[in-house]
């Protein structure tokens, strides 16, 4: 047994020192990724960077969306009782209630409800001006974030390879072919890395724009009714 143990403990001994090094299936997933990271070289820290600022806007929209939002239907039918009858006040408060986009908007009619239609109408599409934008603020830049996260990946490549050519250029010829492979392999690092990040900041990108497109349209829709609701009630106050 002894002997055997030497014979196990040479043959460690003469192993070329490469050999020893973790392979990337010995590791775990975070080292794997941390390796990664590390043989993409600076590129890596820009792209990361680009990865975490795309994240905290979509972060911040989906916090603001969510407060503009509001079931419209549920909300329409509750100041349609109000407004049928001839409670104005009361449909106004609860327009006040609501940080919602749709409510603002709506609220901004009912203010007007014993004046023209024309007024109505005048002061609903004026405060739908200056909602709308604070609802699609900040989206057109996830899409943007992404398109520079793939550039940035593609030029990291460039400059892998254009670093692996050199170092290959001056290497023993009978590494050349090692040496190239390997720096080959660290260069399109930053390409899976920007790819990555961009197709995660477009997936969020698209989650958001239709959100914001749901509350821009249930603005739209239920503004439309607020204006025949309010017509309605005038003709039947006229003819009563």
């Amino acid at each position: 047994m002894e002997g055997t143990e030497q014979q196990a403990l040479e043959q460690m001994q003469g192993m070329d020192p490469n050999m020893m090094e973790p392979t990337v299936e010995s590791l775990g997933f975070i080292d794997q990724m941390g390796m990664y990271f590390q043989d993409g070289g600076f590129f890596m820290i820009i792209i990361a960077a680009v990865w975490v600022i795309g994240l905290v806007i979509a972060l911040e929209r989906f916090l603001k969306l969510n407060k503009l939002d509001v079931d419209g239907s549920s909300f329409m039918n509750e100041l349609q009782r109000y407004v049928l009858s001839n409670d104005i006040q009361g449909a106004i408060r609860v327009c006040s209630g609501s940080v919602a986009a749709l409510p603002k908007v709506l609220q901004s009619g009912l203010k007007r409800a014993t004046q023209s239609m024309d007024q109505v109408q005048n002061a609903i599409d004026a405060t739908a001006l200056e909602v709308i934008p604070k609802v699609e603020r900040r989206l057109n830049y996830l899409s943007l974030i992404a398109n520079i996260a793939t550039l940035l990946g593609l030029l990291g490549t460039i400059f892998g390879l254009i670093q692996s050519f050199e170092a290959v250029a001056a290497a023993d010829p009978a590494e050349k072919a090692e040496m190239l492979s390997n720096g080959i392999s660290k260069a399109m690092l930053t390409t899976a890395a920007g790819l990555i990040v961009a197709i995660s900041l477009m997936v969020l990108h698209s989650v958001l724009s239709s959100k914001a497109d749901r509350i821009v349209n249930s603005i739209d829709e239920f503004a439309v009714k607020l204006l025949d609701l309010i017509g309605t009630k005038k003709e039947k106050d006229q003819v009563a």
